[in-house]
């Protein structure tokens, strides 16, 4: 009892600690949010040793001093991405009209479509039996324990009696990041007549991934809206959404 009255202070670390390991090592789709923990608990361990040190010199003031300043700096970062990205996901353009459709592939285990595909398909679905007559690029190559491409998934599952409705389908299978998703599927648009200067483009992707990929969209030249399609889960969304902010950056700053 002792020794953990005092030591309590290790405890949260050491419950962070363990709980990211068990995320990074159970498969469950959060091996993000078990890395991020493990971060979050060695970040932890320097603060309380800085802290040890500002007390005992000088230069261990000036140091922690400075590792506080840069963690206020990057939660502050960290909060205003996240803030963005949920206000992009969280925003309805479903009764919004486009020229076109660009659905955004996710992974297809075997031939049976993710979690996340599957939200996606029923998100297209829908916009596309509210807009008729609208040409929609079902976009995704094939990617390892895959063995169709993230394409011709949706387009089994999209698949339906109507012929005008199945012409209006349009493969792109190369791509293999969400770049190329935008930059091949611009090309497949161009190709059906589509003026992709003028025109605007409503891109089905997941809630979390709306942000990112109008920030892609973007470069390539494309006028887009989103629509978001929601996770069956809060708390895969919950570990996307996290992963989410640091994809942004990365996006930011190796992609531009």
């Amino acid at each position: 009892m002792k020794f953990l009255q005092k030591h309590k202070i290790y405890i949260p670390i050491a419950s962070a600690a363990l709980l990211g390991l068990a995320l990074v090592v159970i498969p469950n789709g959060m091996r993000f949010t078990g890395f991020f923990l493990l971060g979050l608990a060695v970040v932890w361990l320097l603060g309380l040793a800085l802290n040890r040190w500002a007390k005992r010199s000088r230069t261990g003031k000036i140091c922690n001093r400075i590792f506080l300043a840069g963690l206020i700096a990057g939660i502050c970062i960290l909060c205003t991405i996240e803030t963005m990205v949920i206000y992009r996901g969280e925003m309805d353009n479903a009764a919004l009209p486009a020229d076109a459709v660009i659905v955004l592939g996710a992974g297809v285990n075997g031939e049976t479509p993710s979690a996340a595909l599957w939200t996606r398909i029923r998100a297209a679905a829908a916009y596309l039996s509210d807009h008729p007559n609208i040409p929609v690029v079902l976009s995704g190559g094939k990617g390892s324990g895959e063995n169709i491409s993230e394409a011709e998934a949706m387009r089994r599952a999209l698949w339906s009696s109507s012929e005008a409705f199945n012409a209006r389908l349009l493969l792109e299978e190369q791509s293999t990041n969400t770049s190329e998703n935008f930059s091949f599927s611009k090309a497949l648009l161009e190709e059906s007549g589509i003026d992709t200067e003028t025109a605007y483009i409503a891109v089905v992707t997941n809630d979390f991934h709306c942000f990112r990929a109008r920030m892609i969209a973007q470069r390539e030249g494309l006028h887009t809206i989103s629509v978001p399609a929601e996770l069956p889960w809060w708390w895969l969304t919950a570990n996307y959404y996290l992963r989410e902010a640091f994809a942004v950056v990365k996006t930011a700053l190796l992609d531009g």
